[in-house]
């Protein structure tokens, strides 16, 4: 009888070459902060893609957080693309990231296109909204 060759980890839906449970998995177990902006915007979408609410509302800006994540059970997040960023290196306390996120729903594919704005709050990265709105306005 021969052995099964042990099941490929799952990749990361960010887009690195990494397994979820080595990448975004683990900012999402809260077994570390995000380094950087980009960092935290793939982590964020990771959240998206395995619909983990909890994570999204902790890596929110307290002033721009909602209640609570609801997600559409009929999208289904398939890549991402990041396009371009600003700032948000480990030696800055705001940054950018502009993305396209591509997802399946409804029968049909589609993609969110966003320039996000990251700052830091209580020395941790967060997503204060779209460019062009700031916390606290």
């Amino acid at each position: 009888m021969s052995a099964r060759p042990a099941p490929k980890p799952a990749p990361c839906p960010c887009g690195l070459p990494a397994a979820y449970a080595d990448c975004c998995g683990v900012l999402h177990r809260g077994q570390a902060t995000a380094a950087t902006a980009e960092q935290l915007m793939r982590s964020r979408y990771s959240a998206f893609a395995v619909r983990d609410a909890g994570y999204l509302l902790r890596s929110w800006h307290s002033s721009t957080r909602p209640r609570e994540v609801t997600f559409d059970p009929e999208v289904r997040w398939t890549g991402l693309d990041i396009l371009g960023g600003t700032g948000g290196s480990a030696f800055h306390a705001e940054g950018t990231v502009e993305f396209r996120a591509h997802y399946r729903g409804g029968g049909a594919q589609g993609d969110q296109h966003e320039d996000s704005r990251f700052v830091r709050e209580d020395g941790r990265w967060v997503y204060a909204g779209e460019v062009g709105r700031r916390p606290g306005r």
